[in-house]
């Protein structure tokens, strides 16, 4: 049965990564045909195209990385909390009535400083716990690969903003389809 699942498993990675790959040729093609155009647009697509895609991908590998590695330490109620904590820090979603008296009796002021109490202003932990993903070299070469593309196009003369800006988010697409392939896939 295990074997047959793995089997299965091998199987739907494979059509992904042939998915994949026929959609980065194709998108290579696409590119290598705008050398026709003028070398200028070439490059600036190209390394526009390779920057975003890559960051794309390093994100989403970086971000899959940890959630695993959380999962496989089984901090996943730690977390949930946690992160419960961050997107609803003040217990506005909470179904669980505050305050049953009448609005005439209450006063306003206590309960001002009482919820200012409340309020954490700015917690270590929290950041470093956040920066995990954040700060992976999957995440920072891609950047630096942006950066550094940028920078030689501009040194070299070759930078063209206006094609250069709109060759981003076709990177950004592809690497987002590309990724959306990875994540929806049931292996980990």
């Amino acid at each position: 049965m295990q074997l047959k699942s793995s089997f299965k498993m091998m199987k739907m990675m494979m059509t992904i990564t042939k998915k994949t790959f026929k959609l980065i040729v194709v998108a290579e093609i696409f590119i290598l045909l705008t050398y026709l155009i003028s070398f200028k647009f070439f490059i600036n697509l190209q390394i526009a195209f390779l920057s975003s895609f890559i960051i794309i991908l390093g994100s989403m590998y970086a971000y899959q990385k940890m959630v695993k590695s959380e999962v496989n330490a089984q901090n996943i109620d730690e977390k949930r909390d946690f992160y419960d904590e961050l997107e609803d820090p003040y217990e506005l979603y909470d179904e669980t009535p505050i305050n049953e008296t009448p609005a005439e009796e209450l006063d306003l002021k206590t309960i001002v400083k009482e919820e200012k109490k409340k309020i954490k202003i700015f917690n270590f932990g929290d950041v470093k716990k956040s920066a995990k993903a954040g700060v992976s070299l999957f995440r920072l070469i891609p950047y630096l690969f942006l950066i550094l593309g940028f920078i030689a196009l501009k040194n070299n003369e070759l930078l063209d903003i206006p094609i250069y800006l709109p060759s981003l988010l076709i990177g950004i697409i592809i690497g987002y389809i590309i990724s959306k392939d990875f994540i929806t896939d049931d292996t980990y």
